[in-house]
């Protein structure tokens, strides 16, 4: 396929105290969240000046991919500016005929992959006629370049804590209710398949699998267990280090240097257990972007590391159409990964 420009569309952050509040609207606008609930995340982004790292974060991906795609790059966002609404307009406007576009989310599932298909029908909707033709690019969590970045993190934190450290992978939870949504619990397997991936090409054979970030009313059931739960239990069977890998993650949103860094490392600390976290891909990722465009360009099979039991590949489509008849986009779910 050729394109005419590549779209790096992201989940987006509030760049300032006075975006913190209108931004949280707008992540859980329709979903009944309690004003009290949203003031106290509101604080996790005020103790870093109200400034989420994910915008600077897609703003290196982007600087670092211009040495190495040959096309004009535009940047849009679901929560906070730039919009993607406003970024598929400048397409039009600029004569973009046809663009690829990378999420910045390497998995299955709603708001992982079948939310980002609705932003760019959204994007589309907004640019009206001349609209570009917009070209999702496909699912990543097995891509050799990401394993590689994960695995390669892993290794570079073992170096800071004690050699018997226990290493624990984990992501955001979703409510158990969202979890069939775009196929057979595809989000978790995914998930699960990408840390045994990682974990080998680290060296380990043993490791954990968690989760992180609920939220919603405790009565509604969530992925499980939790890392602060996980971690509480390692505590208690005498673990002395862990190594956390923010795998649901590929850049640093502030579940990761809130949830992790501060909440969890203090845990850690708490319980007298040496903690380290390991780096996201961050702005490295454009190397993975730049992959994938490259494999529909030439048109080569998906790259992905070769293991048994590999869980589906999807999440390409073309101009916010669903890829797949199990991604039930029509019944929102209460949050999910990012």
């Amino acid at each position: 396929m050729d394109f005419d420009a590549l779209l790096l569309l992201s989940f987006g952050g509030p760049e300032g105290p006075d975006d913190v509040m209108p931004f949280l609207e707008n992540v859980t606008r329709g979903r009944g969240i309690p004003r009290e609930r949203l003031a106290s995340v509101a604080e996790h982004y005020l103790h870093f000046g109200g400034v989420s790292p994910i915008n600077g974060i897609n703003r290196a991906v982007i600087e670092q991919l211009r040495g190495l795609i040959d096309l004009p790059i535009y940047f849009g966002n679901r929560n906070w500016a730039p919009y993607v609404e406003d970024a598929v307009t400048a397409m039009r406007d600029d004569g973009v005929r046809r663009a690829a576009v990378f999420t910045t989310s390497a998995w299955g599932g709603y708001s992982s992959c079948a939310q980002y298909v609705e932003d760019i029908a959204r994007g589309r909707r907004a640019a009206g006629e001349n609209a570009p033709q917009l070209v999702k690019l496909r699912q990543y969590y097995d891509h050799p370049l990401l394993v590689r970045m994960y695995a390669d993190a892993v290794t570079a934190a073992a170096q800071t804590v004690p050699a018997d450290a226990r290493l624990i992978f984990t992501a955001h939870s979703i409510p158990l209710s969202a979890q069939n949504r775009c196929g057979d619990r595809l989000y978790q397997r995914q998930v699960a398949h990408a840390a045994k991936l990682v974990a080998a090409a680290a060296g380990y054979t043993e490791y954990d699998q968690v989760w992180q970030s609920r939220s919603g009313p405790p009565q509604v059931p969530w992925l499980e267990p939790d890392v602060g739960d996980h971690l509480s239990a390692l505590a208690s069977a005498g673990t002395k280090a862990v190594i956390v890998c923010p795998i649901g993650f590929v850049a640093d949103h502030i579940e990761v240097v809130w949830d992790l860094d501060h909440e969890l490392r203090e845990q850690a600390e708490a319980a007298g257990i040496a903690f380290v976290r390991s780096a996201t891909p961050n702005a490295d990722l454009a190397q993975v972007a730049a992959a994938l465009l490259d494999e529909l360009r030439n048109g080569r099979p998906p790259e992905r590391v070769v293991s048994a039991d590999q869980p589906e590949l999807q999440g390409f489509s073309t101009d916010g159409v669903l890829c797949t008849p199990a991604c039930e986009a029509s019944a929102r779910p209460s949050a999910g990964s990012r």
